[in-house]
């Protein structure tokens, strides 16, 4: 059995790129974790989150650990700080995340959105749609291990949460066969205070996709915060590990999918910008990492190449 979480960053809002604010993408990913590995997985993550957060260890109850949320919009906040402290402790804090990742056989998988300006998207679509390709990613990565497996998905409001799956179920059950069959059920649904999986998924897409995202496909938006030129940091410190999370494929026609895909509608660019290694990276150890506690010092498609090999 295997467990895959997802959450998304970012809204399907009109680009204005005359306002500071307007969010230039829209991602939705997350990763998968074996049945096995996740009760360590979850115990290695709480751990991080004692050692970025001192105050949790004196909190009288693991529930209460859990549900204090590092929040990737958070970790952003802190990127686009001058202060070089808070930038070392959020990046300190992403590293040993992906750490954790590769330590117990994780992948990561991902649409990203590019939007063009003052062109009006339709966010259940984008959304509806994307679950669709991960499953069906997730689809293959079951039946390559003949195992099964559950999705779960960060929790929106009721009429968001059923127009995301519905057509999943329809796929499962229709007369015609189950085109998901590794899947025992439909997505379902949980809270992020309460799980630790989505905290993490929240983590990818939040604090490192989207901010890579931003500053790669949407840097021209001058003056944008979502686009600020930190994030470039961001990207060539953390992608080219989750390029190397990423799980990747052949469909029936012979073209590689899955792992994180990116539709730039914007400059039509390749999703292999964002796994381009930078030179003289350098990972921070725990010990940097360790004495930070405030939370105000924190806050058409161009996929791969069709006939090119995964990413490294």
């Amino acid at each position: 059995m295997y467990l895959c979480y997802i959450d998304e960053s970012g809204t399907a809002q009109v680009l204005n790129p005359d306002v500071p604010d307007s969010v230039p993408v829209m991602v939705i990913g997350g990763f998968t974790v074996p049945e096995e590995l996740l009760t360590a997985l979850a115990s290695d993550f709480i751990e991080l989150k004692k050692r970025f957060r001192p105050e949790l260890r004196t909190r009288p109850t693991l529930r209460d650990v859990v549900h204090h949320e590092v929040k990737g919009e958070t970790l952003r906040k802190s990127f686009r700080r001058t202060g070089r402290k808070q930038r070392r402790a959020a990046h300190g804090f992403l590293d040993h995340l992906l750490n954790l990742l590769e330590q117990h056989h994780c992948t990561v998988l991902a649409r990203v959105w590019v939007k063009q300006n003052s062109v009006v998207y339709d966010e259940e679509d984008l959304y509806a749609s994307s679950i669709a390709v991960l499953c069906k990613s997730f689809e293959n990565y079951l039946a390559e291990r003949a195992a099964s497996g559950i999705v779960v998905l960060d929790s929106r409001n009721p009429s968001d949460n059923a127009g995301s799956v519905h057509g999943i179920t329809a796929r499962k059950f229709s007369k015609d066969g189950d085109e998901l069959p590794h899947l025992p059920e439909s997505p379902v649904f949980g809270h992020s205070n309460t799980h630790l999986g989505l905290q993490i998924a929240d983590l990818l897409v939040s604090a490192i996709l989207a901010p890579s995202a931003a500053a790669t496909y949407a840097a021209d938006l001058v003056g944008n915060v979502h686009c600020d030129p930190r994030f470039a940091e961001v990207r060539e410190r953390h992608c080219p590990r989750l390029g190397k999370l990423q799980y990747r494929y052949q469909d029936g026609q012979g073209k590689w999918t899955g792992g994180i895909v990116v539709s730039d509608a914007r400059g039509q660019q390749s999703a292999r910008r964002l796994f381009e290694p930078a030179p003289h990276v350098v990972r921070q150890s725990l010990h940097d990492i360790q004495g930070h506690a405030s939370t105000r010092d924190l806050a058409a498609v161009a996929s791969f190449p069709e006939s090119a090999a995964p990413a490294p």
